[in-house]
């Protein structure tokens, strides 16, 4: 196993996909179940999220060829993308993709409301809850840097590290939310917010030098 390209694809990856953000938000949309019935719904946010990381990973580079999008073009795009995450994490802000799903099912009238009210373990909460640009992006970009059978599997162990961490997160929700304090929440926001920072930097830059090699000889 790649140990580097782990260690550099779980920070990115655990950042962005961390279920102590996402406990909150699934704390409030399954506020009216029981136990029982949010243990289901992790299952279900559990498998959605793994088959939508599946397709992504396998398919996301050929889908950004297929609309004439370079790899370092999409891995700038991607960095600037984790970056404006990354700041509202650090600020305290709510990040936009979790305030957009509000705000889209806000505006879907009351059908669409009570339709997820029912049901929102694939959207608001797998999509773009967990599964958001930002986890678009880094899994594409990872996905294709992998080109070794240790770096595969490397991929795929992070990949599984982290589906079981929210897995296991969101299936004890109730019992981690009562012993999560507000401050405690804050403090992990920051630090996962430094750390995606310093990924989207170097996402960044790593795709300016090979869209602009002139710059990599000065």
């Amino acid at each position: 196993m790649d140990i580097a390209f782990a260690t550099k694809f779980l920070g990115a990856l655990f950042a962005i996909m961390n279920p102590f953000i996402t406990l909150p938000l699934f704390l409030a949309v399954t506020a009216n179940k029981t136990v029982a019935e949010q243990r289901s719904q992790a299952t279900a946010i559990l498998l959605y999220t793994f088959a939508m990381c599946v397709i992504i990973s396998l398919a996301g580079s050929q889908i950004i060829r297929f609309f004439g999008v370079s790899l370092d073009s999409f891995r700038v795009a991607g960095g600037l993308v984790l970056g404006g995450i990354a700041f509202s994490m650090l600020n305290g802000q709510p990040i936009t993709s979790h305030e957009r799903a509000t705000q889209e099912k806000n505006v879907g009238g009351l059908a669409a409301r009570s339709e997820v009210e029912d049901n929102p373990s694939f959207y608001p909460l797998t999509f773009p809850m967990i599964v958001g640009p930002g986890t678009i992006a880094t899994l594409i970009i990872y996905g294709a840097q992998a080109h070794q059978s240790k770096q595969y599997l490397a991929f795929s162990a992070v990949l599984l590290i982290v589906l079981a961490a929210l897995f296991a997160v969101l299936f004890f929700a109730a019992s981690i939310g009562k012993m999560l304090s507000t401050k405690m929440r804050v403090i992990m926001a920051r630090i996962m917010g430094m750390i995606l920072a310093a990924i989207a930097v170097e996402m960044i830059f790593a795709g300016i030098r090979a869209l602009l090699p002139g710059l990599a000889a000065h």
